[in-house]
């Protein structure tokens, strides 16, 4: 078995951890998931986010790495729910746009992000789920987590804007594009054949690869 180092990327509700569940368990391959309800200062941060969000960020970013190398270095093929690249282009971000962050935490934060990313193994591919904002506020809805109670249309907006500046300069490894919105990963095992299909054609070295415009999400 070829060893392969994927990632997942993907706004609030896109799919990632559904998506990453679902390849791992038909390709036979290590997972890794998003560590949320362990970090020690996510209630404190609940309680205050401008006094904790630095301190929430740093530990995800620890955690994250660990995670990262771990399964870079696993024999087995892998893949991640989140990638450690969205702790700073997409979240750290946020957190400074909504005034949660000063400019000297978010700046000394880029500092110890890139020496960490910088010493981390690359990934063979990243795999970036798109779906538009009514359709992720939609799914949020219909998840009812109270931990995305507050989340907003524009808020979602900020993100998607970010993911798009951060992956237009990304250059780690080639990136893969996913219509979310048109793609059932629960129950639909065609589609997920067509996902694994469009991952090997990258992962061999495809410039364009494409999907078909009459996938249908049920």
């Amino acid at each position: 078995m070829t060893k392969r180092f994927l990632l997942v990327a993907g706004n609030i509700g896109a799919g990632k951890t559904t998506l990453t569940d679902r390849l791992a368990t038909r390709l036979g391959w290590e997972s890794g998931y998003e560590t949320v309800s362990t970090n020690p200062f996510l209630a404190d941060f609940y309680r205050d986010m401008s006094k904790w969000a630095f301190h929430l960020q740093v530990y995800f970013l620890g955690d994250r790495a660990e995670q990262h190398r771990r399964l870079a270095e696993s024999p087995r093929p892998a893949i991640i729910d989140r990638s450690i690249y969205e702790d700073f282009h997409i979240f750290a971000r946020a957190l400074h746009a909504s005034g949660h962050m000063t400019d000297n935490e978010l700046m000394a934060y880029r500092r110890v992000y890139q020496l960490v990313i910088d010493a981390l193994p690359r990934p063979d591919l990243l795999l970036y789920l798109d779906a538009p904002v009514p359709v992720l506020m939609e799914r949020i809805r219909s998840r009812g987590r109270a931990i995305e109670s507050t989340i907003t249309a524009d808020y979602l907006s900020l993100l998607e804007r970010y993911y798009r500046e951060w992956l237009a300069g990304f250059d780690i490894c080639p990136v893969l594009t996913i219509p979310a919105h048109n793609l059932n990963f629960v129950t639909n095992e065609q589609h997920i054949g067509i996902i694994i299909d469009r991952i090997e054609q990258k992962l061999a070295g495809k410039e364009q690869v494409i999907f078909p415009n009459d996938l249908k999400e049920g």
